[in-house]
């Protein structure tokens, strides 16, 4: 795997954001159902990831029925300008932990609308496709954000959770930004879509990157590497992903500030050639 630059990448060409990100589903209540038990614990979580020097976080309109975007507007507000919030649409939340794609163009302008409000933006920079809804033509869910992108509400316009099939489908209507898929070290199935992603400068938003903790577990299978680095194995695979591609962005989510500490120092861990063949066995 050859070396990349881990520092910054530029989403949709022109909003440029340090490469390890933020995922902000875990300032929720819960099943993330609701607002988080400890709403000023979940608020200094926030702060901290942006003093630690995030400028790219994720969220989405269902996580905690909008009580993460709730969070980091009353953390955040007013927001650096290096700052990019990137929410999504397109699942709906019957129960907790239950999410059901819903797309229909109604309810994406709706959501978005919403998500203007609590976040207190007059346009959203990266607005995504939180899932293709099967139950409704793609093309009229790619229309909606297009018409709101046409409208000046979104800047640049996102996916989550698609094939590269679906994302050529997509590319013939509208500008895609990003593709936020699963991805770690030890889950490849996204490989093909890494390399699509590298060679079109579309951002691609690596989520479970730790794969649920597994990876920064005892007896994780990147301990060895770990250990020679002087590092803990999540941080390991952290460095991987960044290594991995130059427009990997990998959204670690936490509610602890030692964690969040760790995964954002991970940016700085360099990884051998030896290392990385190691690491890329392992997939």
């Amino acid at each position: 795997m050859a070396q990349h630059d881990r520092t910054t990448f530029s989403v949709g060409g022109e909003l440029a954001v340090h490469r390890m990100g933020f995922g902000a589903l875990r300032l929720t209540g819960p099943g993330y159902w609701g607002p988080p038990d400890d709403r000023e614990k979940a608020i200094g979580i926030a702060r901290l990831a942006v003093d630690l020097g995030v400028s790219f976080i994720d969220t989405a309109d269902s996580y905690g029925l909008g009580s993460s975007e709730e969070v980091l507007a009353e953390a955040l507000r007013p927001y650096p300008g290096d700052l990019l919030i990137a929410t999504k649409a397109g699942q709906c939340r019957p129960g907790p932990d239950r999410w059901v794609p819903l797309g229909r163009p109604e309810y994406l302008r709706q959501q978005a609308e919403l998500s203007l409000r609590r976040l207190g933006l007059d346009r959203i920079d990266l607005f995504q496709l939180h899932r293709i809804d099967p139950k409704v033509p793609a093309a009229e869910q790619f229309g909606a954000l297009k018409e709101l992108q046409d409208e000046g509400k979104i800047r640049h316009i996102g996916l989550s959770k698609v094939t590269v099939e679906e994302l050529e489908e997509a590319r013939e209507q509208i500008t895609v930004a990003s593709v936020q898929n699963l991805y770690n070290l030890t889950d490849r199935h996204n490989d093909e879509m890494v390399d699509y992603c590298e060679k079109h400068s579309i951002a691609f938003i690596a989520w479970l990157p730790i794969a649920r903790g597994e990876l920064a577990a005892e007896g994780s299978p990147v301990t060895a590497i770990a250990a020679e680095l002087g590092a803990t194995p999540g941080q390991v695979a952290l460095a991987w992903l960044l290594h991995r591609s130059p427009v990997v962005i990998p959204i670690p989510g936490t509610s602890s500030p030692t964690h969040l500490k760790e995964n954002v120092a991970a940016s700085d861990l360099v990884l051998s050639d030896d290392q990385l063949a190691r690491l890329d066995a392992l997939g």
